[in-house]
């Protein structure tokens, strides 16, 4: 299927196809396991491609920790994905099929499992006692060895998952995978070198 990237460890995104699709988007998704980058990625694409950023956290978390109940977030979700432009970044297996029958381009980080422990620790370290500026207010970052243990777990439990949401992504719908920082370093300068940016 024309832009959809099947390959298990991709080289980059030097691809012309990738970068005019990418730029063309309307609705952007950014999936891939915690610590990968998801938020820093969409903070410094959501500008270049003129869209509203939505950061999941945001909205499912309250302030103190406290998770949305299931019905108000889906609901959230729902009227956000059924605005005509956004790029939003998070998983959430719960809300994930409304948000890509809406999607017109995913981007997934696809990162090993040593480099997103470690930033996951580093971001524990680095913000701890203070709110990431993607997170919900008053939900401060703290040390937490159950997410190190997803984030742990990503790879084997949760990729494969997403590996088949993308093999049975429909017409119309691109994936660009993006398998180490150098590669998203590769996308920003191409886009920077396309008509849109």
């Amino acid at each position: 299927m024309p832009g959809i990237h099947r390959s298990e460890r991709p080289q980059g995104v030097a691809r012309l196809h990738d970068v005019g699709a990418i730029s063309a988007a309307r609705r952007v998704l950014v999936l891939g396991s915690p610590g990968a980058g998801k938020s820093t990625l969409a903070r410094r694409l959501a500008p270049t491609l003129g869209l509203p950023l939505v950061h999941l956290d945001r909205v499912y978390w309250d302030p103190g920790w406290v998770s949305s109940p299931p019905e108000r977030f889906e609901a959230a979700v729902r009227s956000l994905v059924a605005g005509p432009r956004w790029l939003i970044d998070g998983n959430y297996e719960s809300t994930l099929a409304p948000r890509l029958a809406r999607a017109d381009h995913v981007l997934w980080l696809d990162f090993s499992t040593p480099l997103c422990l470690y930033r996951s620790l580093q971001r524990q370290v680095w913000h701890r006692g203070r709110s990431r500026p993607d997170m919900a207010e008053l939900c401060p970052e703290r040390f937490d060895p159950a997410f190190l243990a997803y984030v742990a777990a990503f790879r084997r439990r949760v990729r494969p998952k997403l590996a088949r949401w993308r093999d049975s992504a429909p017409d119309g719908q691109a994936w660009t995978t993006l398998a180490s920082p150098r590669a998203v370093e590769r996308l920003f300068a191409a886009l920077g070198r396309s008509p849109r940016a």
